[in-house]
Formats: C-alpha cells, structure tokens, sequence
C-alpha cells in the first residue's frame, strides 16, 4: 500500500484498530502462559502452550505492521508502552485466578476455558471480517491467523461442551465462570475512540454486527450440548479500548515486560 493510500485511510485510525488487535492477543497468550505447567494433564498443556505462542505471534505481526507505519519499534509497542496506553478487552488482562504462577497459583480451569472459548469465537468473527480489510497489508495478515484459528476454536469448543455436559460440580463452576466472563466483554466488540471512522474506511465490519456474528457462534455451541443459550447481552463495566483497566493489567506488564525493560536497546 502506497503512502499517499495510507494517508488516505488515515493513520491513526488504522493504528488505533491494530493497537486494540495487537493488545488483546499479547495479554490472552500472557495469560495462557501462566497456565505452563498447571493444566489439567501433559496433552492440554502442550496444546494450550502452542495455542498460546499462536496468539503471540499474531500480536507480533500486528506490532510490526504498526512499526511499518512509523508508531515505533515492534518490541518497544509490545513492553514499554505504559498501561493507560493498551486497548486490549478487560477480559483479556484479567488474572488466571489467586495467586502468583511461580508461588502458589490457584487458577480456575473453568474461567479459562470459558474466557479462551468466548474470545476465541469473538477473534474468529473478526478475522472472517478483517480479510476484506480496505488496509491490505492487514487483510493479508488475517488470511494468515485464519489458517490457524479455526483449530484454536475447535480446541476450546470441545473443552466447553465436555465441561458443560459433565458431572454437576463442572457445570457449576462453569456457569460461574459464563458470569465473570460476560461481566468483562461488553468492550470486546467496541472499536474506542475511532470506531466510526474504523467502520466507515472499512477497516472491519460494524462491531454491532460481528457481536451478533458472535452470538450467533456461541448459541450453537450452547444447543449442539442440548442447553438454553444465555442472553449475552453484555453490559460495558469497563472500556479497555478507551484506556480503562484493572490493577490486573499492571502486573501483567510489569512480569511481561520487566526483562525487556532492563535493557530495551540490547537485541533479543
């Protein structure tokens, strides 16, 4: 794409689209690191950790289109920028459950399944829609984290209808986990401070129209199990792509980004 094109675009609206996209799967893949070692058995953890590098090498592409449009260094974008600065989802910085992951960690499979199963259907509908980007640089990478979404969605899919149609105990704990979930994802489909703009340069489609495109992924999974879909109709809490955060996203970043920030000039 030619600079005069880009210009055209305008971009702080492509870049503002690219921060919310980068953001969100560098702190889903952070969080599904922390689960290195504690999944449910050896199969589900080398999964989960090749699902998770997945992610962050999809945010790294994202970075680095954004370094060729002159926001700064890929890495820098990545573990410098302050947390006022991120637009990824609140439900993507939120902590894996109590504790630390190197002390004594007590995670909840079950918000993990459900957390990874929503956002992963959520990312699906998107990239379905960002590979008719206007930007074709961005176009060109969604065909490209499409080849291996549609295996991370079939992964987390199996995972919720299992747990779901388990013993009562399971489908307790996953109910609980639906209602935390759905407390942090009324930012998942708005597009922040641009989004009219993002919309109107079709950058991607209408973010009314893919939480639909969503939901309508989610209800088949609730039927296909032979239950009552939910009404998910989310209510916004906090706006992660207007800069609002948790106390979640700090830490995060400082474990992230704490070796990167020793040295930011040294090659890694």
């Amino acid at each position: 794409m030619t600079g005069t094109q880009v210009e055209d675009l305008k971009k702080e609206v492509i870049g503002d689209l690219l921060f919310q996209l980068a953001d969100d799967d560098f702190l889903i893949a952070f969080r599904g690191s922390e689960w290195l070692g504690l999944a449910p058995h050896i199969e589900e953890d080398v999964a989960f950790s090749s699902i998770s590098q997945d992610c962050m090498g999809h945010a790294a592409m994202y970075y680095s289109l954004l370094e060729d449009l002159g926001f700064g260094k890929q890495d820098d974008l990545a573990h410098l920028r302050p947390a006022s600065e991120r637009r990824n989802s609140i439900v993507a910085e939120r902590a894996n459950g109590e504790g630390v992951y190197m002390e004594t960690p007590k995670y909840d499979w079950a918000y993990a399944v459900v957390r990874n199963f929503f956002y992963t259907a959520a990312k699906k509908v998107k990239i379905n829609s960002l590979r008719a980007s206007s930007y074709k640089p961005l176009a060109d990478v969604a065909a490209k984290i499409n080849m291996e979404l549609h295996y991370h969605f079939l992964h987390w899919k199996t995972w919720f209808a299992q747990l779901m149609g388990s013993t009562d105990e399971a489908r307790m704990r996953m109910e609980k986990a639906v209602g935390l979930v759905e407390k942090d994802f009324g930012d998942m489909f708005h597009f922040g401070a641009h989004a009219g703009e993002i919309h109107d340069q079709k950058l991607i489609g209408d973010g009314s129209g893919l939480q639909q495109q969503w939901k309508h992924e989610i209800e088949k999974v609730y039927e296909s199990i032979g239950m009552a879909p939910p009404k998910l109709a989310p209510a916004m809490q906090l706006n992660g792509r207007m800069g609002e955060h948790t106390e979640d996203l700090k830490s995060a970043l400082e474990t992230l980004s704490g070796v990167y920030r020793l040295d930011a000039a040294a090659t890694w």
